[in-house]
């Protein structure tokens, strides 16, 4: 079994009851924010369960689930609306903190018309450029250097938005992330770096990434602070994040925070994490579950009860049978969509090449079955 790491720089707000350690200073947090963060949370998982039981059964192709890493997603709550977001493929609750709806959610997982990318995308490779979110690609790293650019222009434009990208701590064995790190720290562009160590790269250890101690400390290589917190206690994320952004939003450049938390599933359906780690690994990780953190915390506070909860995931439950009934019932995107957002004003020959589509026999548009 492999023990959790002890390093007395990570930084830590809730033991795992819930309760806030001694001598930890507890972000001021209004209480209806922290009960909307736990709720987005149980949606998280409640989504992750019922989505990959359909991926199991066959009727949705691929399913990536987020358990146990649920808290790092809320690095964005204490963000603006107008800051721009570059997830990774396992941040769902950022989807749904920023609005995301269940039904996008299932519509995008089918590429049916109801897909807010009109069927471009694999599934769980969202875009809402609406809610300023980017699109996620599965390429790791390709997001880095997008979010220093996106930083970059803001400063230029004499705007104080801030960009916030995920990554696992495998990416930072890829080029975009050395190049994203240095640019972002000679231009002190308005960016926070969140590396979501988990402890796997789909099969490989984090031993098999760097040879460094932790992932925070190549911030200091580069010119900027490095951070290392708790991934798995949503009141530590959210302080760290906080004190990110604001040194971020007054010009004083970028952040590295590395939240510590634990892959406790496959890295995706297509994975079978029995090969290649101990099945006993994720056991002392489920210990610090941060939904149930968060819920002793809430529940020491008075702001939670049972019957909220339940009342909570039966709605939540039936919102998303309701959509995946809607979906059943929603074909593919036309295909004349494919010509669309290619650029900003249709160019001639894409005209003329959806005109000659447009006039060639159909076979019959078939219905996604959700």
């Amino acid at each position: 079994m492999v023990a959790l790491p002890v390093q007395d720089d990570l930084r830590r707000v809730l033991d795992d009851d819930g309760r806030p350690l001694p001598g930890a200073r507890v972000p001021e947090i209004p209480d209806a924010t922290l009960q909307k963060i736990f709720d987005t949370m149980l949606l998280v998982r409640i989504v992750d369960d019922r989505m990959m039981r359909l991926q199991r059964q066959g009727r949705l192709g691929f399913y990536m689930k987020s358990i146990g890493e649920e808290a790092s997603h809320f690095a964005v709550a204490p963000l603006r609306e107008g800051d721009w977001i570059f997830p990774s493929y396992r941040e769902q609750g950022a989807w749904f903190w920023r609005g995301y709806t269940i039904q996008q959610f299932i519509d995008q997982l089918f590429g049916n018309e109801g897909d807010p990318i009109k069927g471009r995308q694999m599934p769980v490779h969202h875009s809402a450029s609406w809610l300023n979110l980017v699109s996620i690609s599965s390429p790791v790293g390709t997001q880095i250097p997008q979010a220093v650019g996106a930083a970059y222009a803001a400063k230029v434009m004499g705007k104080d938005d801030v960009s916030m990208v995920f990554f696992g701590e495998g990416t930072s064995s890829t080029g975009e992330f050395h190049v994203g790190l240095n640019f972002a720290a000679v231009w002190k562009a308005p960016c926070v770096f969140l590396c979501r160590n988990n402890g796997w790269a789909i099969s490989v250890p984090k031993e098999r990434q760097t040879a460094s101690k932790t992932f925070a400390q190549k911030a200091l290589g580069y010119g900027m602070p490095g951070v290392r917190v708790d991934g798995n206690d949503v009141l530590a994320v959210w302080a760290v994040a906080s004190e990110a952004i604001e040194r971020a939003r007054a010009g004083e450049g970028p952040t590295l925070i590395e939240a510590l938390t634990y892959r406790v599933q496959g890295h995706s359906s297509s994975d079978d994490p029995s090969v290649y780690r101990d099945p006993k690994e994720p056991e002392i990780w489920e210990k610090k579950d941060p939904i149930n953190r968060l819920r002793g915390y809430l529940r020491h506070r008075d702001l939670w009860s049972e019957a909220h909860e339940k009342d909570l995931a039966d709605r939540y439950n039936q919102e998303i049978t309701d959509a995946l009934a809607a979906a059943d019932h929603k074909v593919a995107p036309p295909v004349e969509t494919m010509f669309d957002d290619v650029y900003q004003e249709q160019s001639w020959n894409l005209r003329e090449q959806r005109d000659w589509l447009a006039q060639q026999g159909r076979t019959k548009n078939p219905h996604h079955h959700g």
